[in-house]
């Protein structure tokens, strides 16, 4: 019997992929670099910044002494997206209503930071609805490993067979999978509903 829906939060419960690349590659381009979109839709996708830039120092030669004011002027963009962008969705917030009523906890795992998690959650007004909140710096291991989703579950006093996860990124898909719990992938926020979830819940 399902006791708890754990959801990423980019793609799946806000439509921010966009919001971080725009704000990572704003930051980059102070320094005459960037990822172009394919790059990141297929592999930077869902991945920590300071992982992000760890891989651009390793495959593109960006210099690691510029790692912490890229990785700063980042967060501040992105706080800018939020604010400006993001806002309530009524599907969303009747769906955790609905979960809610059946009695399942709600959790929200995400590789972004603490401070950008909770302002997205807040900014759609489902921050009241959730159980659990983690982020990347909650665990020793982002996403793909599956710690945050086994985090959630050992704090929720739950096991994976009672635990349905919604991912979008091959990232999460891949931490999802791994922690044991039953996994339903979608491509992006406008599949997430109750009735999506409805044959899982049975």
């Amino acid at each position: 019997m399902i006791k708890a829906v754990l959801f990423d939060l980019d793609g799946v419960l806000v439509d921010a992929i966009e919001w971080h690349y725009e704000a990572l590659n704003k930051a980059l381009s102070l320094f005459g670099h960037g990822i172009d979109r394919q790059s990141h839709l297929s592999f930077y996708n869902g991945l920590p910044t300071k992982v992000k830039l760890d891989h651009l120092t390793k495959e593109r030669g960006l210099p690691k002494s510029l790692h912490n004011i890229i990785y700063e002027m980042k967060q501040i963009y992105t706080t800018d997206f939020i604010n400006k962008c993001c806002r309530p969705d009524f599907q969303k917030q009747l769906l955790f209503k609905a979960l809610k009523k059946r009695g399942l906890k709600i959790g929200v795992c995400s590789n972004s930071i603490r401070e950008t998690l909770q302002l997205m959650l807040k900014k759609s007004n489902l921050i009241e609805e959730c159980d659990i909140i983690i982020s990347n710096q909650d665990v020793e291991k982002n996403k793909p490993h599956p710690e945050m989703y086994q985090k959630a579950m050992e704090e929720l006093g739950i096991n994976p067979a009672e635990t349905i996860i919604v991912e979008d990124s091959p990232h999460g898909i891949q931490a999802a999978e791994a922690s044991g719990g039953k996994v339903v992938i979608v491509k992006g926020v406008r599949d997430v509903c109750l009735g999506l979830l409805e044959p899982y819940l049975v």
